[in-house]
């Protein structure tokens, strides 16, 4: 029996007309639902966060953190390459920061990040170039006391030399054991955010990248701290590195040079410690 083509053609637009709505609602189900977006956002950030507003929070830390400026990274990166090939330690993680690990050819370059959502940007750019996830613990918001507690308390002293068994609050004792055992040339401190009382501060950090730059064998190394309008990093920089080794600045950005003979003092500073009420 056959069919007139005047009776089949609105047949078979249907067809077509059905197979195009179903491709359309297959590409909207794959691109745009909301429920496997955040499925897959949740499955990048674990175990780091277990939920949602976590892992929302967790994301826009990362996004808020300043980056250094041109003028701020050339004072930066113009250092690691007058000490190429060296051992650089970072105490944060940027993009740009990656820069650096270029730049130290033959050295060996070391981060220390607390966001996953930042580490997940990282691209490894030689075998000697490595990050790692550490944990942070204390907010900024009790920088005060651990700093009366650093100053009224011998186990804080530049003269304690086992880092890792230190009972000073400030000492961060759980780090790769690598950090310890390396002297290193340049160390950066840019982490953790600190960007609010309950943000982990950078206490610790500058703390114990003090007590690293004195324990190295070699002679000297350089310090550079991120972010110095802020109270907390203005305060523990001129403490335990001290005003009289700072040896140059750019913008948010300070230089500190570090000899290895300050290890053997009872103070980190030879001048008068600066009161803070």
């Amino acid at each position: 029996m056959k069919f007139p083509c005047k009776n089949l053609l609105p047949l078979l637009i249907f067809i077509l007309s059905c197979l195009s709505v179903l491709r359309l609602l297959k590409l909207a189900i794959n691109s745009s639902d909301p429920s496997s977006q955040a499925a897959a956002l949740l499955s990048s950030l674990q175990p780091e966060c277990s939920s949602p507003s976590e892992c929302s929070k967790i994301k826009s830390n990362a996004a808020n953190a300043t980056l250094l400026s041109p003028k701020e990274f050339m004072l930066l990166s113009d250092l690691v390459t007058r000490k190429t090939p060296c051992n650089l330690l970072v105490f944060g993680f940027q993009p740009q920061y990656l820069d650096l690990s270029s730049i130290n050819t033959g050295g060996i370059t070391l981060f220390l990040e607390d966001n996953h959502y930042k580490m997940s940007n990282f691209e490894a750019g030689s075998n000697q170039t490595r990050i790692y996830k550490v944990k942070y613990g204390v907010p900024a918001k009790k920088a005060y006391k651990l700093l009366k507690h650093a100053r009224g308390n011998p186990t804080c002293s530049p003269s304690i030399n086992l880092l890792q068994q230190s009972t000073c609050k400030l000492a961060l004792r759980d780090l790769p054991q690598q950090v310890y055992e390396l002297k290193w040339d340049v160390i950066v401190v840019d982490g953790p955010i600190g960007d609010s009382p309950e943000a982990p501060g950078r206490m610790s950090t500058i703390y114990t990248a003090s007590m690293l730059a004195r324990a190295t064998a070699r002679n000297m190394t350089d310090v550079m701290v991120h972010d110095v309008h802020r109270t907390i990093e203005k305060w523990f920089s001129w403490e335990f590195l001290c005003e009289e080794n700072l040896v140059s600045a750019k913008g948010k950005l300070w230089n500190f040079r570090i000899s290895s003979d300050q290890s053997n003092s009872t103070r980190f500073c030879s001048s008068e410690t600066v009161h803070i009420q």
